[in-house]
């Protein structure tokens, strides 16, 4: 059999193995057990502090913590998280899923009203948290707010109270974890998570231990990954795709997986890429844009590819890897929170910039037309990652099932004839001018082409004459829309696509995952709106 036969069938049979129903249809501790017997004990987990851990290591250490707080708790409560991205969020995860736990994952950058939304919508009792986070991260006001509704429990002073005797008790658990870990089921829930709220009010979503599973099986079916690779992750673990892409894919799959607290950190991140001898980093745009400005010609060396979602890749961004480090592959994906969360990505030897790359293995997907929308329709899909439906807003331990098992994404999508799949826009980011849809993320392209450097977006406002009016909120401080009009002219573009009103601030707002605040851009044009 020659080589490309070879390679071909290893690919099938390693497909068949990741969509087989038994190897998905696994708890999440029990698949940390396996991942250790399949690589070996070998190095999986680091952060910035340089300590690294085993697989025996992080089972030992998942095993006392998760004693600790089973102490604390119920079977099957919910058991917030407010940690960033380190090696101690992970061990929490895990140590949870020990003791037959759930961990709800809580956005400490969304600020007091929307904690405590979530920490109610999803019937929290307790959040865990660390001091030394804590005042790092200068959140002591909030803390003292959430302790008004939430008991918080300080990690902290649960390692302070491990003695001998739990330290043995690890040793044991590391030797048999099969014997002391809390028996769960596939379906029991793995996480709980909030969407982003990027475009409306962020929505409770449980996903099964199943769900998580099955998405690394799919992800590791569609790019051979090699257990040698050191995965760099910088998202933080409230983000479905900091949680799946840079913990659970690298720990079961036998990658070393290095947690950074804040992906704000451009500088230090791309100094430390070459040390730890990253393979994979994992970002959204916003910040892959700005690590490629700062970082020299070597900082990406190790990296044998860069993996990009939550939002659109600008062609700035893909220009950047292209010139500047040697052509380091850049490969955009697509997903959502409840598809645990990956839905299409881009393999490094099938990359086509400007689309999301084709369906992973096992998704089921249609599309449906939207009036006024042509080129594309309305992407529905359905899988093993797909969640069952989301919290319902009256009982937390209520879940509103799909119809079907069909999730809609809201999203509007074209897929071609080879399975690339194109993100046209979301059904919520088209204005009605004149008669005419008008994509929101299309203007936004447009102000893109004009000013590549800077960062931009467009939402709609009501319009007496024409139904609706766009607004660009941009930080090019010398924006015109004469000199947008008159790219529109150049390159066959509608008058209709040119925002006629233009807000310029210093920095374009963004949540803490680095996508688009458009729900605060669309509160702050609104008011002006009334005051003008």
């Amino acid at each position: 059999m020659n080589t490309r036969g070879q390679s071909v069938l290893r690919r099938r049979k390693c497909l068949r193995a990741a969509l087989n129903p038994e190897a998905s249809e696994e708890p999440i501790f029990d698949a940390l057990i396996a991942a250790r017997e399949r690589f070996g004990d070998k190095e999986i987990l680091e952060d910035q502090d340089r300590n690294p851990l085993t697989y025996t290591g992080l089972i030992r250490a998942a095993f006392v913590l998760g004693r600790k707080i089973a102490a604390l708790t119920e079977p099957g409560e919910r058991v917030g998280i407010l940690l960033p991205s380190s090696a101690g969020v992970v061990v929490t995860f895990f140590g949870l899923h020990a003791y037959g736990r759930v961990p709800v994952m809580l956005n400490f950058t969304s600020g007091e009203r929307n904690l405590k939304a979530a920490i109610k919508a999803s019937g929290v009792k307790r959040v865990l948290s660390a001091r030394r986070f804590v005042t790092q991260a200068k959140l002591e006001a909030l803390i003292d707010d959430l302790a008004t509704v939430t008991e918080i429990v300080w990690l902290d002073d649960l390692r302070q109270t491990v003695g001998l005797q739990d330290k043995l008790f690890g040793l044991m658990a590391g030797f048999f974890p099969n014997r002391f870990r809390v028996a769960t089921a596939p379906s029991d829930p793995g996480v709980v998570l909030f969407t982003s709220g990027s475009f409306g009010a962020p929505k409770g979503v449980v996903l099964s231990q199943s769900n998580l599973v099955s998405n690394v099986r799919q992800v590791a079916s569609h790019i051979a990954l090699d257990p040698d690779w050191v995965v760099f992750n910088p998202l933080p673990t409230f983000h479905c795709f900091g949680l799946t892409g840079g913990v659970m894919l690298p720990v079961l799959t036998g990658m070393k997986a290095f947690q950074y607290p804040s992906p704000l950190h451009a500088k230090q991140i791309v100094e430390l890429l070459p040390q730890v001898k990253a393979s994979i980093l994992f970002a959204t745009d916003t910040f892959l844009n700005q690590y490629a400005r700062v970082a020299g010609p070597d900082d990406f060396s190790t990296l044998q590819f860069v993996v990009a979602g939550a939002e659109r890749v600008r062609d700035e961004t893909h220009h950047l890897f292209n010139t500047k480090f040697g052509g380091v592959k850049l490969l955009e994906g697509y997903g959502a929170t409840e598809a645990a969360p990956v839905v299409a990505v881009n393999h490094p030897d099938r990359n086509r910039p400007g689309s999301v790359g084709q369906m992973l293995p096992g998704m089921e997907w249609r599309t449906e037309p939207v009036e006024g929308i042509t080129g594309g329709g309305r992407l529905f899909v359905r899988g093993p990652n797909v969640m069952r439906g989301y919290m319902s807003a009256d009982d937390p331990r209520v879940i509103e099932p799909l119809q079907g098992g069909w999730h809609d994404t809201g999203d509007i999508v074209d897929i071609d004839a080879d399975g690339y799949v194109s993100i046209l826009g979301r059904v919520k980011r088209f204005a009605k001018i004149g008669g005419e849809m008008v994509s929101l993320a299309a203007v936004e392209g447009l102000a893109a082409a004009v000013w590549p450097e800077s960062r931009h977006a467009v939402v709609s406002i009501p319009d007496s004459r024409k139904g609706e009016k766009l607004v660009l909120v941009t930080d090019r401080m010398d924006a015109e829309s004469s000199r947008l009009s008159e790219w529109a002219r150049e390159h066959g573009a509608p008058d209709l696509a040119v925002p006629k009103k233009i807000v310029r601030l210093a920095e374009v707002p963004v949540l803490g995952t680095g996508k688009t605040d458009y729900v605060g851009i669309q509160k702050l044009v609104e008011t002006e709106a009334r005051a003008a």
